[in-house]
């Protein structure tokens, strides 16, 4: 891998999160930059997630005092340096050899949460030693539900922090950039928290299919319900967090049953084609659970001001999940802190120009939203 600090090729600073895209591009092989950048289906949903935060405009407010402006915010007890943490992705060292161990020592030095994927290419153990930042642990619901309770007994055990479950994943949506490369799990990546029985299709290449959605249909239980979510309560004390919810109904169900905080989510345009760009889901969402327990935000996240409109729009919280990937292929660990320091900076002068002193104050009234829009 190349290092390139916080400089592209041609010795050109890197000064926004998005310009970390190209110079990661050119590192990887085109497989696996299609595994980390494709969404699923025609990638409807993952252009909209870009698209819908240009008509959402910011209406600031003048004449505020503005001098001590502050991005820190406290989530499930947890003081955080700024409204802003990583999604779970699984297999880091697709990108760099330093894998999670990179990520979770950048983010720990940001002062950031970082979500751990169950199927993290380092042990939960050798993350939760190289955090020093707010960590929780998301799992998938597998046909194999002793292999869900180990995980989930091995992040608690490891002072892991809270535990997501990823409910909009019955199974891996058809990706057609994976299909037509082949893509397969390369030996280097694996889910080392998982029995490799359990992961042995997802590193079997196969012309014009992907691994990792057949893996997903023979491992994830397409029958679970509502009904099914006390067992994985009896088996935790950590709190549990829902990612996926992409509807009020479906939010308030979350809320009735218990969840400790939900995670609006539409997988990054990875899973249902077509679906509303995230933020357009947001909401509707937050008026149905009403603050009864935090929502945060993920899809599309890419600069400061995204993050401020999500929260005026009714999210405590942001998950950034691709940027990520670049920043950590780009320059490892440096590289993912560069990353969420620009998102920091950019908040920052955010809630300043927006007369906000910290994101306690950013409100509804901040953001004019231009066209018409469902829900809104």
């Amino acid at each position: 891998m190349g290092h390139y600090g916080a400089y592209g090729g041609g010795g050109v600073a890197l000064l926004q999160v998005e310009e970390y895209a190209a110079a990661a591009r050119g590192l990887l092989a085109e497989d696996v930059w299609g595994f980390i950048e494709g969404g699923s289906g025609a990638e409807a949903t993952l252009a909209a997630n870009r698209a819908a935060y240009e008509r959402v405009l910011l209406r600031p407010r003048v004449l505020v005092d503005v001098s001590r402006c502050a991005t820190g915010i406290t989530l499930l007890g947890a003081p955080m340096t700024m409204p802003v943490g990583i999604a779970p992705m699984a297999y880091h060292r697709l990108v760099h050899p330093d894998g999670e161990l990179a990520t979770a020592a950048a983010a720990g030095e940001a002062g950031v949460l970082l979500v751990v994927s169950m199927f993290s290419s380092a042990t939960i153990e050798e993350v939760a030693t190289a955090a020093a930042g707010p960590l929780w642990m998301q799992v998938y619901w597998l046909r194999r539900r002793e292999v869900v309770a180990e995980v989930v007994g091995r992040a608690e055990a490891a002072g892991i922090g809270a535990l997501v479950l990823t409910v909009d994943a019955p199974r891996v949506a058809r990706r057609l950039r994976d299909a037509r490369a082949g893509f397969a799990l390369p030996p280097h990546a694996r889910a080392v928290n998982v029995d490799p029985a359990v992961m042995a299709t997802s590193h079997g290449a196969e012309a014009g299919s992907s691994a990792v959605q057949r893996h997903s249909l023979e491992q994830f239980d397409p029958s679970i319900t509502w009904a099914d979510l006390p067992w994985l309560r009896e088996r935790t004390a950590l709190p549990i967090v829902l990612k996926g919810i992409a509807h009020p109904d479906d939010a308030r169900l979350a809320v009735d049953d218990g969840a400790d905080a939900i995670i609006v989510s539409n997988h990054g345009g990875r899973q249902l084609d077509t679906m509303p760009a995230a933020i357009e889901l947001l909401p509707p969402i937050a008026a149905a659970v009403g603050g009864r327990v935090p929502l945060l935000l993920d899809g599309g996240i890419r600069r400061g001001t995204d993050v401020a409109k999500a929260l005026a729009l009714g999210a405590v919280a942001v998950a950034v999940g691709r940027p990520v990937l670049w920043g950590l292929a780009v320059a490892g660990a440096h590289g993912v802190l560069q990353v969420l320091q620009t998102l920091q900076s950019e908040l920052d002068s955010t809630l300043a120009l927006c007369g906000c002193g910290s994101p306690a104050d950013v409100t509804r009234d901040l953001v004019r939203l231009s066209g018409t829009v469902p829900g809104w």
